[in-house]
């Protein structure tokens, strides 16, 4: 019986040393890590982006854990029972080794991002995807609808920055925004997603506050400044580590590369979206603006960048996009900028230059506007001196959170925003004579 005892003993031990040196082998430090932070062989922080032609395309990008080498995705059109499962395309992700712990203020964790382009879809169709290890571990059946091929209707939302307390506070902001425009085709994150661009734990706040929103509105994410910050004291800005990783988003291989998937273009059915970079190479873009605007054959062109052209908060002047940007907006006769950056809220518009000093046509409307908790003070003095630049204010706001609809539809196009408790603060309508270019503007 001894004999025995020692032998159960020693086998005992043996496979506990084993099962101790696996486990520190396939397993990292998760201490101080809340449970949505932590990957694992599950699909998580899934968000669906615009890649090639959004009427036939889509990408999505998804992380694990590094358990998970190979990764797939499942698509197929969508059908009013569960039978669209048994017509599925099987696409094989790319997935891409990452580290988080390039950034000291994280844990040393690697993951697994993996990312697939969906192609050769039908136009406007709802399409089922779902995403994971192609066997055991696979997320839900998510759908969204490619867009047409022809013009058509289109809603989108539009958010300034979320950037602070992203989880107790801009949550409520994307949840009433979704609550309002379920339909909503794509939505705009003007810049500042997060405050300190490299931090997991920041980023893991946005995706949790967005939830399954993320993977069926499709995203269109801008740079903004706090996406840019050093990875170690006294090197220089550095793009946040897990912008490339997380999003799939169009290479504009025209650009220098230090640009790349933070400048590019969308052209979502008669609508052209150009997305800036605002904080850095400012002259290596406006050769790319003009070039977009001038080949445009969209009936409404929409910039978005982080900073705001006529700002409204004190401090802030961003004077190179006043002084190179605006003429081309007003040359190519852009219908609406949309910006973040100054933590509060302002809308305005210049009008068209005209020879005729009683034209009242509408030039290009600027916004300025915020989703998330921190918030400035207006400098209304700052605002006066745009008149000597065209800039007329329609509409303004502090110390509130706000989301915005803009609903395209014929020569019509539909601006709300809306505050956090799901109420209607501004509204104005730009009405588009497309044989002209003629707009006008009518504001409540």
């Amino acid at each position: 019986m001894l004999l025995l005892d020692k032998k159960f003993y020693i086998i005992n031990l043996f496979a506990f040393i084993f099962a101790t040196t696996v486990y520190a082998q396939n397993h990292h430090d998760h201490s101080g890590l809340q449970h949505w932070e932590i990957p694992s062989k599950n699909p998580d922080r899934i968000i669906l982006t615009f890649f090639e032609n959004p009427s036939k395309s889509r990408a999505v990008t998804w992380r694990t854990d590094t358990s998970i080498k190979y990764a797939y995705a499942q698509i197929a059109e969508a059908t009013v029972n569960s039978n669209f499962t048994q017509n599925t395309e099987r696409y094989m992700a790319k997935t891409e080794p990452f580290d988080l712990g390039l950034y000291k203020g994280n844990k040393s964790l690697k993951v697994h991002y993996h990312s697939v382009v969906f192609n050769q879809l039908k136009p406007n169709k709802i399409y089922a995807y779902r995403v994971g290890d192609g066997n055991k571990y696979w997320s839900e059946w998510i759908q969204f609808r490619t867009a047409k091929e022809e013009y058509a209707p289109t809603k989108f939302v539009y958010f300034g920055d979320a950037q602070n307390d992203v989880l107790s506070h801009w949550s409520r902001v994307i949840r009433m925004a979704y609550q309002n425009a379920p339909d909503a085709s794509f939505v705009i994150h003007a810049g500042d997603l997060i405050n300190n661009a490299h931090r997991d734990y920041e980023w893991a706040q946005w995706f949790k506050s967005g939830g399954f929103i993320h993977s069926q509105w499709t995203a269109i994410p801008v740079v903004g400044n706090h996406e840019f910050i050093p990875l170690n004291k006294g090197d220089e800005r550095k793009l946040a580590i897990q912008w490339k990783p997380q999003f799939t988003l169009p290479i504009e291989k025209e650009l220098d590369t230090k640009l790349h998937e933070t400048v590019y273009t969308v052209d979502y059915q008669d609508i052209r979206i150009i997305v800036l970079n605002s904080n850095g190479m400012l002259k290596e873009q406006t050769e790319y603006v003009e070039q977009q605007l001038d080949k445009s054959t969209a009936k409404w062109n929409i910039i978005t960048c982080h900073h705001s052209v006529f700002s409204p908060a004190q401090g802030r002047d961003f004077e190179f996009a006043r002084k190179k940007w605006k003429p081309l907006f007003d040359k190519f006769n852009v219908d609406l900028v949309l910006n973040g950056h100054d933590h509060t809220y302002a809308r305005g518009h210049v009008p068209q230059i005209s020879t005729n000093k009683d034209s009242k046509n509408l030039g290009t409307v600027y916004v300025t506007s915020v989703s998330g908790p921190k918030q400035y003070p207006l400098d209304k003095e700052q605002i006066k001196s745009y008149s000597n630049e065209g800039y007329q204010l329609d509409k303004s706001a502090e110390q509130t959170q706000f989301f915005q609809v803009i609903t395209i539809e014929n020569n019509k196009l539909t601006y709300i925003a809306y505050n956090a408790l799901g109420e209607e603060y501004d509204r104005a309508v730009i009405t588009k004579n497309f044989d002209t270019g003629q707009k006008q503007l009518q504001s409540k």
